[in-house]
């Protein structure tokens, strides 16, 4: 407690520490003091900034730096080897394969779990069971992706022909007529299967932003539109989506980053069998398996986090253009208040 206590204080006492030195080196009264406030003013916001600066430096750069540096290495990490980790990945099939599933996985779970979520806040909003709907569809959330990643094992269980059933999917097969499949070890297919799983995790958070969003849309705007005869769906598509547009924008590069990165689903359902790797796990294996080759483990890492840049690039200036909407408009708001006065 007396730890946690202490990091807690750092942060107040470096603010009110660095703020009041800051006054006694640029004194703002006497002989220039109004270009000691000015100067003062300029370097007060980089006081403030200066921990959590410093965090990022620590806890980001430099593993990033750190792990640029490892990949130029042999397997122990000492020896230079320049680039030869990145040739051997380019020409490693089971690496390309990973790094072209990493890509599917970024290119379909994020759009089908939006288009899930948003369809699903747009139906739950014209029901009067919509609430409790909602509280089910989010549910999933509260589980983490290994224990749905279990849960999603026995969905998928397969039991030869003739015998009981204990996967659901299975059972629902048999019972409609069909034969049994091995789900999980059918090639692309079962890349399709795991992507289930992020959805099914996932959908909940989608479907809260976006209800969130379609619930900010004017109600004057929508029942002009029904005044004039367009239907429900028209409504949704012409009228609603078009206005969420940086709300939608905002959850798929969220889900695109989620995606990306993910490791303990593959990990615990196939452990990337059956043409199934990702990046993730891919580096994982290389990292930590087989005594560890940290040269290849880290650049696989590099390779990840030179996808991951583009990405998260994208959900900042979505962000970005969200902030600086809702400014324009607060700025118009006040105008037009000011204006009536």
């Amino acid at each position: 407690m007396a730890g946690f206590a202490l990091c807690a204080a750092l942060p107040i006492v470096w603010l009110f520490g660095s703020s009041r030195a800051l006054d006694l080196v640029l004194p703002a009264r006497g002989a220039g003091g109004g270009r000691n406030q000015r100067r003062a003013e300029r370097i007060r916001p980089w006081l403030f900034l200066a921990p959590s600066l410093g965090f990022l430096g620590l806890y980001l750069v430099y593993p990033a730096l750190a792990t640029i540096w490892f990949s130029l290495h042999d397997a122990s990490g000492r020896a230079f080897v320049g680039t030869a980790n990145h040739a051997w990945f380019w020409q490693d099939a089971p690496a390309r394969r990973a790094a072209l599933n990493s890509c599917l996985w970024v290119l379909v779970a994020p759009a089908l779990t939006t288009a899930a979520g948003l369809g699903i806040a747009a139906m739950s909003q014209r029901v009067a069971w919509g609430g409790l709907a909602r509280a089910l569809i989010v549910l999933p959330t509260a589980i983490s992706s290994v224990g749905a990643a279990v849960i999603w094992k026995f969905v998928y269980d397969y039991r030869p022909v003739g015998t009981a059933q204990t996967g659901i999917l299975n059972a629902i097969v048999v019972w409609a007529g069909g034969t049994p499949q091995a789900w999980i070890i059918m090639p692309f297919w079962n890349s399709l299967a795991l992507m289930a799983v992020l959805i099914w995790l996932h959908t909940g958070f989608a479907m809260i932003v976006l209800s969130a969003a379609l619930r900010a849309v004017p109600a004057e705007t929508v029942a002009a539109a029904e005044l004039d005869g367009l239907s429900g769906r028209q409504v949704f598509l012409h009228i609603q989506v078009p206005q969420i547009q940086g709300a939608i924008r905002a959850v798929w590069a969220v889900l695109s980053l989620i995606a990306l990165k993910v490791f303990d689903i593959v990990l615990a359902m196939t452990n990337g069998q059956w043409n199934t790797e990702v990046l993730a796990s891919l580096m994982f294996g290389w990292m930590l398996r087989g005594g560890g080759d940290f040269g290849r483990g880290a650049t696989v890492a590099t390779v990840l986090m030179t996808m991951a840049i583009p990405v998260a690039a994208w959900r900042l200036l979505v962000l970005h253009r969200k902030s600086g909407q809702r400014g324009s408009g607060q700025r118009g708001s006040g105008q037009r208040r000011s204006g009536r006065r």
